[in-house]
């Protein structure tokens, strides 16, 4: 059994928190007041977007460890891959990091039938709503 004594630990730090920010401005309005969502050393903003009352998944540590690798890609700017096998929660667990943080994920399953008109849509449809892209089934 883990205790937390102090914010430092890891096991408190390696938790998806939510601040209120007076000082900071709203990442859709520009206003003041915003919600740093951190793990770790990693920070984003909390984008507001409604995604209604869906269910969230099970936390175990394969989906926490895939947690803190994405939000730090998302700090630094950067996409992130999750691979492994078959079944296994990748897709569900990107979804889940979205829903966390308020941001949509668009998910798209690659088959042969995706030329590179529909994936012109699709990316300017993404750069239009700002939301997040999952190519589930890429290496097809």
């Amino acid at each position: 059994k883990t205790t937390i004594d102090a914010v430092t630990d890891f096991d408190w730090q390696a938790q998806l928190r939510y601040y209120w920010d007076d000082e900071g401005s709203s990442a859709q309005t520009g206003n003041p007041g915003t919600i740093p969502c951190r793990m770790i050393n990693a920070m984003i903003l909390y984008a507001y977007e409604y995604l209604g009352n869906g269910g969230r998944l099970v936390i175990t540590p394969l989906t926490d460890r895939c947690y803190r690798t994405l939000m730090g890609a998302i700090h630094l700017n950067l996409g992130g891959a999750p691979e492994g096998p078959a079944g296994t929660g990748k897709t569900e667990t990107t979804k889940d990091l979205g829903k966390a943080i308020a941001i949509q994920c668009v998910v798209t399953n690659c088959s042969d039938g995706l030329d590179y008109k529909a994936m012109a849509k699709f990316f300017k449809g993404l750069a239009a709503s700002g939301a997040w892209a999952c190519f589930d089934e890429f290496n097809r």
